[in-house]
């Protein structure tokens, strides 16, 4: 298991015996504990990432993002000549629930009080409920989109910096009618994971789909353990439908995609998938004739604005530089810096303090910030002044639940066996 940890000290006090509090704490002769004036915080940042397993394409530029916005966070801290600690550990979750949990557990041996994480959804919600709800962590997952998440009971623990799949459904919706031109009438199969991502965004696509018009012909939902798909690739493309939709993780479809294939009766070029299968490694694992001509959608960052382009050149002058951008890497940059963010608006590093404030830290009312600006948001924060935390993936915007209502989605289209963006559209609207 892969665990990097970064100390970052921005101020040497002079005195050792006034020391930094305890992690989780204030320095106990501070007498602020809400936000505004001067406070010492030792915060511990910890990272699940998914390293390996199915969503193993999106862990290492994903902790690379969380390494950069700790170096953001380092030198705004010293800019702004505060006495701020931050450490971040960072731990593998290999995309399962015994990995994440395994993976929170050590942050919380770590004296971790904030977890920027987990990514799949399913790993997500145990990671809530054995870990940081019970012992009061504040979670913020940036690629855990299950509608699930939304209703937990969790205090304000457990938040995120992309949108719900109550938000993707009719994006890719959307997408899907203008790709084929029109819904009325036309049939949509789908084919999904068995777990909380693939199951609750079927639920929220049909739902759009049907509101314009459309038909959902065969809905297959399949267990992504499985040995082989034959009989349910064969239900996915069967009754000739106008397109097609796939909810999985790589891994799974480097078996479903071939079994797609056999049937004889699949087009990639008229079927659509979600962020999960948003892989560079995708063609080389489930081969060409399952992936070439695949669209989808996936939570993005703008191509143009102050944050996201800034973000784009930090993390490609940052090492290493062999690690190129890849999806959720942004929403996983906003989350460290919010774990951060977070601790200062409070004035204090215990979770469920920063639960408290997270949310209108990253929406408004408030003055922008932007990751640039942070020596001047720690300034606003200290001084008792609401922030709106503008992020490297665009506007937040938590609401009450913690999830995100605001950002783009980017379209894909695989060729040549890669991703290619081909548009971005803004989130679209929820249908209730």
């Amino acid at each position: 298991m892969t665990r990097i940890k970064l100390i970052l000290f921005a101020l040497v006090v002079a005195s050792l015996s006034l020391g930094f509090a305890a992690c989780g704490s204030d320095d106990e002769e501070s007498t602020d504990t809400g936000g505004g004036g001067e406070t010492s915080l030792d915060l511990t940042i910890g990272q699940l990432v998914p390293l390996t397993g199915d969503l193993g394409d999106f862990g290492a530029p994903g902790q690379k993002a969380g390494e950069l916005a700790v170096e953001e966070i380092n030198a705004a801290i010293e800019e702004a000549g505060v006495e701020h600690t931050v450490t971040l550990v960072s731990e593998d979750s290999q995309t399962t629930e015994q990995g994440g949990i395994s993976a929170a557990q050590k942050v919380l041996a770590e004296d971790g009080t904030c977890i920027a994480g987990e990514w799949a959804s399913s790993v997500s919600i145990p990671v809530a409920e054995s870990v940081s709800i019970r012992e009061e962590i504040l979670q913020i997952s940036p690629a855990s989109t299950s509608d699930e998440i939304t209703d937990l009971d969790d205090d304000g623990l457990v938040n995120r910096t992309a949108p719900p799949d109550s938000f993707q459904g009719p994006t890719l919706a959307d997408f899907i009618e203008e790709e084929i031109g029109g819904a009325e009438g036309k049939t949509v199969n789908i084919g999904a994971r068995n777990d909380p991502y693939g199951t609750g965004l079927a639920e929220t696509f049909s739902a759009a789909w049907e509101e314009k018009g459309g038909e959902i012909g065969a809905e297959v939902i399949y267990d992504p353990e499985q040995p082989t798909y034959n009989s349910e690739a064969t239900e996915i493309t069967s009754g000739g439908p106008d397109a097609t939709v796939i909810i999985d993780f790589p891994e799974t479809y480097a078996k479903v995609g071939p079994a797609l294939v056999r049937t004889g009766d699949f087009d990639a070029g008229t079927s659509f998938v979600t962020d999960g299968l948003i892989s560079g490694d995708l063609a080389a694992d489930a081969g060409d004739e399952a992936v070439n001509g695949l669209r989808g959608t996936a939570p993005g960052s703008p191509e143009e604005g102050t944050a996201p382009e800034a973000f784009d050149q930090a993390y490609t002058a940052f090492e290493p530089k062999d690690i190129e951008r890849f999806t959720f890497d942004a929403q996983n940059f906003d989350a460290v810096i919010l774990c951060y963010l977070a601790a200062v608006a409070a004035g204090s590093t215990e979770g469920a303090d920063m639960a408290e404030v997270v949310q209108e830290t990253s929406a408004a009312p408030g003055d922008q910030f932007t990751f640039e600006e942070l020596p001047e948001a720690i300034e606003a924060l200290q001084s008792g002044d609401d922030i709106d935390y503008e992020g490297a993936s665009g506007s937040i915007e938590m609401d009450e639940t913690g999830d995100a209502t605001a950002g783009v989605y980017d379209t894909y289209e695989f060729k040549n066996g890669a991703p290619e963006v081909i548009g971005e559209v803004p989130v679209a609207e929820k249908v209730e």
